[in-house]
């Protein structure tokens, strides 16, 4: 846990106002690196995806990924972003051991997306987040700490290197100081970044999964007195993979804050590591300013000059922005306002729409990525996308329960074996012989040995009180192992108790 002090959130608001600044770093899914044709595919063996250029070794050169151009250029557009005549590529220069060239191949002052803009919003109020730049860089490598609870350096043993990832392509997306959000800071910060998360997505160029680093943010805070302009110290919480901790983290450091400059203190311009078991945030290393870095051109790779014919050819395939999407998607599919927000919140916009796709009705694709999967995700704490079932499972179990071969209660027998792994629902349901039974004759003779077995419940039915019919049906349905339809069960008793 944290031992720092902690203002009141809403004492802190009462003094001070919020400044964010927001930095997400976007992986690319192109198949080869930034500089170099070597695999980004997820999960390799821990060096095996490597070569000269991206270890940085003598001699190597680097020639540029013309399919990341392509996608940086794509990604700006839809954040109405300026696109650069002709940029080039910078030296970043800094010594860190997932680094193997000891400089990192970025881009600074002539970045190749520049002065955009996009709206967020956040309980129907509009913020406008304003876009510094989206510029091109390699990833670094990754750390493996071993020895820990957490896999994070603080508790680790030691260290391992895996730089494999070292040179994948990275669109880093900057904002210039985001203002005038009051109380609804974090909240801001957050629906941005899952803005982002959303658009990229629907873009193609990224499969954006914070939880594997594909897509991370580092978050920038500073207060500055009520009713000043003057930005105050920032601090910038690193590497912060899911949109809940990034209104955490947030919240947390703006409550740090205050404590400091609410008894005088001063704040220290500092990168901070978020601690997710905690839920707080630690000082890491002082944070350098530009000119730390000794930016210089790249000598070894050429200016990138996109012609205004391609950029215009690459508008014309950006999609409509995630709102416009979810509002047109909500129109089709009937939700009310309550459950499209709901859906939204569990990040289950593109299942559903990828069930629905497969042919079962929104409703019933709501029902169940919101009811069964949800709760077995929240479980878990896992995403709903990383369940191991796709839209077209769900669709399959639907259809089986409305041809009658299954019911509610053995779907959900279905879905714990397909999460399982035990193949397809049908597949499951011929396996494991769970197709209710149709046979009418079957089921009218457990019908009536319940019937007869239960002579006061029987009478109470004939005698008006249809609420004891439940009964009845949950002694048939036993009977049956599940496997009958509780609709013709009930048609069937009060038939059978009516004659």
């Amino acid at each position: 846990m944290s031992y720092e002090e902690l203002m009141d959130y809403d004492e802190v608001m009462e003094s001070y106002d919020p400044a964010l600044g927001l930095e997400v770093h976007v992986e690319l899914n192109t198949h080869s690196k930034m500089f170099c044709s070597c695999s980004t595919q997820f999960g390799a063996e821990p060096n095996t995806q490597t070569c000269p250029t991206c270890l940085g070794l003598p001699g190597s050169l680097p020639v540029v990924n013309a399919k990341a151009i392509e996608s940086a250029i794509r990604i700006g557009l839809a954040l109405n972003c300026s696109i650069s005549t002709w940029c080039r590529f910078a030296r970043k220069n800094y010594f860190y051991p997932d680094m193997t060239k000891n400089f990192q191949t970025s881009q600074y002052d002539e970045p190749i997306c520049f002065d955009g803009q996009v709206e967020v919003e956040v309980d129907g109020q509009p913020f406008i987040i304003p876009i510094e730049r989206a510029h091109m860089e390699e990833d670094a490598g990754k750390s493996q700490h071993m020895g820990g609870t957490t896999g994070r350096i603080q508790g680790a043993d030691y260290s391992l290197m895996d730089y494999n990832r070292a040179g994948v392509p990275l669109i880093e997306i900057v904002t210039k100081p985001i203002m005038a959000t009051g109380p609804q800071a974090p909240a801001v910060a957050r629906a941005y970044v899952g803005f982002l998360r959303d658009m990229i997505r629907a873009l193609g160029v990224s499969d954006v999964r914070m939880e594997q680093g594909s897509l991370r943010c580092d978050a920038n805070v500073s207060l500055m007195p009520k009713g000043s302009t003057t930005l105050g110290t920032r601090t910038e919480t690193k590497n912060v993979n899911s949109l809940r901790s990034i209104e955490k983290a947030l919240r947390f450091e703006i409550c740090r804050q205050g404590a400091i400059l609410s008894s005088g203190g001063q704040v220290v311009q500092e990168t901070r590591h978020w601690h997710e078991d905690g839920a707080y945030t630690s000082a890491g290393r002082s944070k350098e300013e530009a000119e730390d870095y000794r930016y210089f051109p790249e000598p070894d790779l050429v200016p990138i000059a996109p012609s205004r014919e391609w950029v215009e050819e690459l508008r014309a395939t950006i999609p409509e922005p995630p709102a416009v999407h979810i509002a047109g998607l909500n129109k089709t599919w009937g939700f009310s306002d309550l459950e499209m927000r709901d859906v939204v919140n569990a990040e289950a916009v593109d299942l559903i729409h990828a069930t629905v796709e497969a042919g079962a009705s929104p409703q019933a694709a709501r029902k169940w990525w919101m009811t069964e999967l949800l709760r077995r995700a929240n479980a878990e704490s896992i995403s709903l996308e990383d369940l191991p079932i796709s839209g077209e499972h769900v669709a399959e179990v639907q259809r089986l329960i409305d041809s009658g071969l299954i019911s509610d209660k053995i779907a959900r027998q279905v879905i714990e074996a397909v999460l399982a792994g035990e193949g397809s629902p049908t597949q499951i349901v011929e396996d494991r012989g769970l197709t209710l039974v149709s046979d009418s004759v079957t089921l009218q003779k457990a019908v009536d040995d319940v019937i007869e077995a239960n002579p006061d419940i029987a009478q109470k039915i004939r005698e008006g009180k249809d609420q004891a019919t439940g009964a009845l049906i949950g002694q048939v349905m036993k009977q049956m192992s599940g496997q009958a339809d509780a609709a013709k069960v009930r048609e069937m008793i009060i038939a059978s108790l009516a004659s």
